[in-house]
């Protein structure tokens, strides 16, 4: 029998109505590419899901279970993984269980059916009326509460759009509704820190790192949206999609970068994201 999810190591897709991350999002996840029957950039993922436990204060050794779990599913040629952990069961109101018994999950689902024409002509994409709010105490991590997320994407349903741009609420670039950001600027690829809003992306660690060791100019550092002059290039990024460029910005035409073709080699020679030449 093939088993598509595991909740607590058990085959099942079932969650207890009273768990927390259910009713409050009180929890972290991961979602990871799957290539070649194994996680890409897992050691990463793993790394920050631990630190998101961390920051919520639940026992970051659950992620030594999560991995048991990922042992026992039998993982496609291309596909996804989606690791979450919640913090269980218990607790008066919004207060914490003293001795929470985390829920552990795991489930791998297809691959997304992306065309080609994103890694080769890149995306449309718009700014978002919602904004995330600065709160540092989550800032970096990827916890189970997306819902400025899932408003910002309701905000449009134009097929023709495939991403939207989001500003934290003091007006920094802070990352897409599903997808980290990053720009270049003469020749300088710059990433905009996520230590107050947003999501330290794995894919945007990953990329920073290689450039870094190749010695192509790259900083890290808060960016305001008047910074996107007409000479900008905008690029996305994330587990899934390895890093596209956005070529339409709402009506204004954006300038392709320098460094993306560097990027997506990068990215399709270490096999880590579910690119066009990686999906074979």
């Amino acid at each position: 029998m093939t088993v598509d999810c595991l909740v607590n190591g058990q085959p099942t897709g079932a969650l207890g109505a009273s768990d927390r991350g259910l009713r409050y999002g009180d929890g972290v996840f991961e979602t990871i590419a799957v290539v070649d029957h194994q996680p890409a950039l897992y050691p990463r993922h793993l790394a920050r899901l631990r630190r998101g436990c961390r920051q919520l204060g639940i026992d970051p050794a659950v992620a030594d279970q999560l991995s048991d779990d990922v042992g026992r599913l039998a993982l496609p040629a291309v596909g996804v993984l989606r690791l979450t952990v919640t913090r269980g069961e218990g607790g008066q109101g919004y207060a914490p269980p003293a001795n929470p018994r985390p829920t552990r999950i795991v489930q791998r689902d297809p691959a997304p059916n992306r065309p080609s024409s994103w890694w080769r002509d890149g995306i449309r994409c718009r700014w978002c009326q919602t904004r995330l709010a600065r709160q540092p105490r989550l800032a970096g991590i990827k916890h189970l509460n997306r819902l400025e997320q899932v408003l910002a994407r309701a905000e449009w349903d134009d097929p023709a759009i495939h991403e939207g741009l989001m500003l934290d609420t003091e007006g920094y670039l802070a990352e897409a509704t599903a997808a980290n950001l990053m720009i270049e600027q003469g020749g300088v690829v710059i990433v905009p820190t996520a230590t107050e809003a947003g999501v330290e992306g794995v894919m945007q660690g990953f990329l920073v790192e290689q450039m870094k060791a190749h010695g192509i100019p790259c900083e890290q550092r808060p960016v305001t949206a008047d910074a996107l002059d007409p000479d900008t290039s905008v690029m996305l990024c994330n587990s899934l999609l390895g890093i596209v460029a956005v070529t339409q910005l709402e009506d204004r035409w954006l300038p392709p970068g320098q460094w993306l073709g560097w990027l997506q080699q990068r990215i399709d020679d270490h096999r880590v994201a579910l690119t066009p030449k990686v999906r074979g």
